[in-house]
């Protein structure tokens, strides 16, 4: 028993250290940039923007295969992120900026119908066939596919409340060159 117990112990403490060894000489190295990209788009794995998840939709765009508009989540501002950094212009003419949103059921209108939660990324939506669906606004990325599912029209976004958790002050401003020119002359 205790030979069995022995030989199978060195036999994965020896298996675990190939394993460990060729996967230090066998990495692959990723692009960086993709990284940085990755992390510029929300994370929200939507899939609106034709990719399975934000980490393909970055390769694509560090290949040059994707518009920096591909993010309807992100809006205006991931869009233009991505451009400065990819270093091209984007026409956002047509992009809407909305804020961010989470949805939310009428209970009146709600069937039940399940179609909400088959879309739902982020398992923000709890409900049972038949019955009353609800949405956790924590958890709701504002994606907008369970919105445009629904058959009954019960689903709504609304804008994320300012909270003292998420307020922010605003990015000061750069000082006009010419109040600089008044404050010298004052001296």
């Amino acid at each position: 028993m205790l030979l069995a117990v022995g030989s199978l112990a060195a036999m994965g403490v020896t298996l675990g250290a190939v394993l460990g060894v060729a996967a230090r000489l066998l990495r692959v190295e990723g692009n960086p940039l993709e990284a940085e990209l990755q992390d510029l788009l929300p994370g929200s794995q939507c899939g609106q923007c034709g990719y399975v998840g934000c980490a393909q939709a970055a390769a694509a765009l560090a290949r040059g295969d994707a518009p920096v508009t591909l993010c309807p989540p992100g809006g205006k501002a991931v869009a233009e992120k991505l451009a400065k950094k990819l270093g091209v212009t984007a026409d956002l003419s047509e992009h809407e900026d909305t804020g961010p949103e989470y949805a939310l059921i009428n209970e009146d209108l709600c069937i039940g119908c399940l179609r909400c939660i088959g879309e739902c990324t982020a398992d923000a939506i709890i409900g049972a066939p038949k019955q009353l669906h609800t949405v956790i606004p924590d958890n709701c990325h504002g994606c907008r596919k369970c919105f445009k599912t629904c058959p009954t029209e019960a689903i709504t976004m609304c804008k994320v409340p300012v909270t003292l958790g998420s307020w922010h002050w605003d990015k000061p401003q750069a000082a006009a060159p010419a109040a600089d020119n008044v404050l010298d002359n004052a001296h």
